[in-house]
């Protein structure tokens, strides 16, 4: 492994010296350097408020262009961890939860914010469209899932595995099979993601864990009253905060 150790760079910042985010693995550039910035921003390498090393310097430390870091940043401050301010720089807007750094697996934590980002409009459409096409077959198999979730809620999985059988229902009263493609397509990430979510849920705070299934009982109840457009909105309000708890946003 890498020695990890910063240099002073111009006018008194802290950057790396060559190799310190050197990329280790074949998935794309923008994505290896998100993740390592990330890493230090949950490691508390880099604290709130501090600047980034510049550009230049990030790329001259991974041997690419500036135009790849320029796009890893433009994740990051999609994300809402960074901040660019005119003719200063980068700065660290928020922190995301440690544990969210080590429960990701390795190499996918871009991976699995994108998934997240992706759910956000797809299954927010899919709600809509399953509270107005839903027939007693689908709502049935809503209401199963969501009652296994409960039910498995504190089991060696917290519900994961009824949670993705949940959404994947939602999908499918759609009645649209490119939602339910979709959705399949993305199984792995979505579980990934739901079994971080719900890990790092449980390990900080169980008072959390109701918010969880009051968010699920709410998409089920828009669905099965046929309120489309509330499906939507609670769909998404889920998804956003399911990401938001994953990373440690306090939401």
């Amino acid at each position: 492994m890498q020695e990890r150790r910063e240099i002073a760079t111009e006018g008194g910042a802290r950057g790396p010296e060559p190799g310190f985010f050197a990329p280790r693995r074949n998935d794309s550039l923008p994505d290896q350097i998100y993740e390592q910035i990330l890493g230090r921003l949950g490691s508390g390498s880099l604290a709130l408020g501090e600047r980034l090393p510049s550009e230049t310097q990030l790329a001259r430390a991974f041997g690419v262009s500036r135009p790849v870091v320029r796009t890893a940043l433009a994740r990051l401050r999609a994300d809402g961890l960074i901040e660019s301010r005119q003719g200063a720089g980068s700065f660290v807007l928020r922190l995301p939860n440690p544990a969210f750094v080590r429960e990701a697996p390795s190499g996918s934590i871009a991976e699995l914010l994108r998934c997240y980002e992706l759910r956000v409009a797809l299954e927010s459409e899919a709600a809509f469209h399953a509270a107005e096409r839903r027939d007693a077959r689908d709502l049935a198999a809503i209401e199963e899932h969501a009652a296994g979730l409960e039910r498995d809620f504190h089991g060696p999985d917290a519900g994961s595995a009824s949670d993705v059988a949940f959404h994947l229902a939602i999908a499918r009263a759609a009645q649209n099979h490119l939602f339910t493609a979709t959705l399949e397509m993305m199984r792995s990430s979505l579980r990934d993601g739901i079994a971080v979510a719900r890990h790092i849920a449980q390990a900080s705070s169980r008072a959390r864990m109701p918010i969880v299934l009051e968010e699920h009982a709410a998409i089920l109840d828009a669905i099965r009253r046929q309120d489309a457009a509330r499906a939507r909105a609670a769909m998404r309000e889920h998804i956003e905060r399911s990401r938001d708890r994953m990373v440690g946003f306090t939401r």
